[in-house]
C-alpha cells in the first residue's frame, strides 16, 4: 500500500486546490491575518519509517491549539488519573474560547482541548517545571527530531495583545480556585506555547508518538504507558476540532487535534500519522482544506478506525 501514498496525495492535491482560499485566515490574531492563504501542504508518516510529502508541508506555520496536545502529554504523563480532577474529559459543543459552561460547572473546564481546559493545563505545568515553556519545546524538538522549531515572537506578542477572552476565562477559573499561579503568567505561558511554529513534517512525525502506543519513535523513549495513549487517542477523537468533532468523525474518522493556524494533524493507530496545514479556516475555526484532505486521504487509502 506505502508505494500508492505518492499517488493517493497527489490526487488530494489536485482534488483541494479550488477549496485553498475558501474560508478566511483567523485575522482576529493580527499577526495571523498576514499569512498568505493560498497555501496548503500534507505529510503522511508512517510506522515503519517512510514519509510521504506534497505542497508547502516543509514550511513552518504556527500550531496554535495542536500544541494543547504537547502540553496534556507532558502533565498526564506526570499526574495520570490525578489530572481528571482538575479538567474534564466531555466534548463542549461550544466555541473554543467559550465561558458558558464554567459557571454551572464550578471552574472545571469541560475537557483539555479547549481554551480554558489547555490554560489549566499550563498552570499544572508552571507547578510541575521550573520553565515550562522551555520544556514544551525541548519535547516537541525530541519527539520531532527538530532542532530548529521556536516560538515566533510576533505572532506570540499579537495574541497577548488581543488575550482578553483567555484573561477572563483564566480569571474566572481561578475564582473556583482552579488556577493556582498568577494569571498573567499563565496567559503568557500559554500564549508563548501556542505560538510554536511547526511544520506538516515536524507534526507528521511528532504525532508518530500516539501511532506507536505511546514510545517516542526515534528512541524508542516510553512517554505514556499503552493505556494512556489510548485515552489521548481517545479524547482526541472526541474533542480535537472543536465543536465539530462529530462530523469530523463521520467525514474523516480519525483522532486529531486542529489549530487556527490552520494545521491539522491526525493519528491511525498502530500505522501512521498525517499532518495538513492550509490557513483558511472554516465557520468552526479548522482548515476547511484541510479537512478535505483528510477525508479524501481516510477514504482512497481506505483506512480509518472505524
Amino acid at each position: 500500500m506505502e508505494e500508492k501514498y505518492t499517488q493517493i496525495l497527489e490526487r488530494i492535491y489536485s482534488e483541494i486546490s479550488p477549496l485553498i482560499t475558501r474560508g478566511k485566515v483567523a485575522d482576529y490574531i493580527p499577526e495571523l491575518g498576514k499569512v498568505d492563504p493560498n497555501q496548503f501542504g500534507m505529510s503522511v508518516c508512517t510506522n515503519s519509517g517512510h514519509e510521504y510529502i506534497i505542497g508547502n508541508s516543509q514550511k513552518s506555520f504556527s500550531i496554535q491549539s495542536i500544541s494543547k496536545v504537547f502540553t496534556l502529554v507532558l502533565a498526564y504523563s506526570k499526574l495520570d488519573r490525578k489530572l481528571w480532577e482538575r479538567v474534564g474529559r466531555e466534548p463542549s459543543g461550544t466555541r473554543f474560547d467559550s465561558l458558558v459552561l464554567l459557571e454551572n460547572e464550578e471552574g472545571i473546564p469541560r475537557n483539555p482541548f479547549i481554551n480554558a481546559g489547555a490554560i489549566v493545563v499550563v498552570d499544572i505545568l508552571l507547578d510541575l517545571y521550573e520553565d515550562p515553556i522551555n520544556e514544551v519545546l525541548k519535547f516537541v524538538r525530541e519527539l520531532s527530531g527538530n532542532e530548529d522549531i521556536f516560538i515566533n515572537e510576533k505572532v506570540r506578542d499579537s495574541e497577548l495583545e488581543c488575550a482578553n477572552r483567555n484573561y477572563a476565562l483564566t480569571y474566572f477559573m481561578k475564582s473556583f480556585g482552579n488556577i493556582r499561579n498568577d494569571v498573567s503568567t499563565v496567559i503568557e505561558a500559554y500564549t508563548s506555547i501556542c505560538s510554536i511554529e511547526m511544520s506538516c513534517v515536524d507534526l507528521a512525525r511528532s504525532f508518530r508518538l500516539f501511532s506507536s502506543n505511546g514510545e517516542n519513535p526515534w528512541n524508542g523513549k516510553r512517554i505514556l504507558t499503552k493505556s494512556q495513549n489510548k485515552r489521548m487517542n481517545a479524547i482526541m477523537m472526541t474533542c480535537g476540532l472543536y465543536n465539530s468533532v462529530g462530523d469530523f468523525a463521520y467525514r474523516v474518522g480519525i483522532p486529531a487535534k486542529s489549530g487556527v493556524g490552520g494545521g491539522i494533524v491526525g493519528v491511525i493507530p498502530n500505522e501512521m500519522s498525517i499532518s495538513t496545514w492550509s490557513p483558511c479556516l472554516d465557520k468552526t475555526g479548522n482548515s476547511l482544506a484541510g479537512i478535505k484532505a483528510l477525508e479524501l486521504f481516510t477514504t482512497y487509502s481506505e483506512q480509518s478506525i472505524y
